[in-house]
């Protein structure tokens, strides 16, 4: 099959123009800035890195505190919100990184319920606003990278799936965890294209998912998810290429043996089950070795090198150990 891919497209950038957002934020870190000058270059960084995520005004705000996970608040300096929210993947509104943005305004988020499967012994179906008040939400601000050789940094907000998983008491036999996403062709004119067997369809292995640093994830930059970025709930697996984090999330199964997944299927010499970041492991098309930062666009601006796990090493290597990553890719 013809894998459609990015194809070299020059894709207009957001952040091409100073946004309202953008500038509000930076006006208000100059001014943080000025406060914390004798505070050190840490308490610099810290500021830096929250300048940008005050809530833009578009949607409906959804509060969170800030989370105590280790490695979940990384200082990296947030992505705008112009660019997190026109320049993504989701295959159901289009195969171009604009395309959703201009596309999803189709979907409807309420209602909405998530289906637990399988190997569970309290199976049921949850309705969203069950979900929202599961447990507290927490605002998250983790590195996002794409197979394709880009990243942002985005601060989501959303809870540990494990806080989800213990409810439903996996039995002995779940082994996996598969995530299902919403199909419907009146919805998603994406769907007509067969880049994919639709409907999208990830998993992680049980150790993976219940990792507290894997988020169910409702929003982002303060308030809930946009149509483009997952609405109304998706998975973050921080360490893990964004393909891995399925959006618009409608059925999760536990399973004794692993799952297919959707890219895996598509082109399983390409996208392999486990998708951790690893920059010595080579898609076969291109490097993984660098990549760029969306917003970063000037013309001398060097790309930056791949972390391996996206820099989450010290919280999930161990996950791995003895693995050979080269063939579990």
């Amino acid at each position: 099959m013809h894998h459609l891919r990015d194809r070299g497209y020059a894709h207009p950038l957001a952040s091409d123009i100073t946004s309202r957002e953008v500038y509000e934020g930076r006006r208000t870190w100059l001014k943080a800035a000025a406060l914390s000058a004798g505070a050190g270059a840490s308490l610099w960084a810290q500021q830096q890195a929250y300048a940008q995520t005050a809530a833009p005004g578009k949607l409906a705000a959804l509060a969170a505190t800030r989370s105590s996970v280790p490695g979940a608040m990384t200082l990296d300096k947030p992505s705008s919100y112009a660019d997190a929210s026109t320049y993504n993947n989701y295959y159901e509104f289009g195969t171009d990184k604009a395309e959703p943005a201009k596309r999803a305004f189709s979907l409807k988020t309420r209602p909405w319920t998530l289906a637990i499967e399988g190997e569970v012994k309290k199976p049921r179906v949850f309705g969203l606003e069950d979900l929202l008040t599961l447990s507290a939400q927490e605002e998250r601000i983790y590195r996002l990278r794409c197979v394709e050789g880009w990243s942002m940094v985005v601060p989501w907000i959303g809870y540990s799936l494990s806080e989800l998983i213990k409810r439903v008491e996996p039995t002995g036999k779940a082994k996996f965890i598969q995530f299902i996403s919403l199909a419907d062709k009146q919805q998603m004119p994406g769907l007509s294209s067969s880049v994919l067997d639709w409907p999208y369809a990830e998993g992680l292995r049980m150790d993976e998912a219940m990792h507290p640093l894997t988020l169910l994830t409702f929003g982002m930059y303060g308030e809930v998810l946009p149509n483009q970025n997952g609405a109304p709930l998706r998975i973050i697996v921080p360490w893990k290429y964004g393909f891995k984090s399925g959006k618009s999330i409608v059925k999760i199964r536990f399973l004794p043996e692993q799952p297919a997944t959707s890219w895996s299927k598509a082109a399983p010499r390409e996208y392999g089950f486990y998708a951790n970041v690893n920059p010595s492991v080579a898609h076969p098309r291109w490097s993984q070795a660098s990549e760029r930062r969306i917003g970063e666009d000037g013309l001398f601006q060097r790309k930056r090198p791949t972390q391996m796990f996206n820099g989450y090493e010290a919280q999930v290597g161990s996950l791995y150990a003895g693995m050979d990553l080269s063939r579990y890719y």
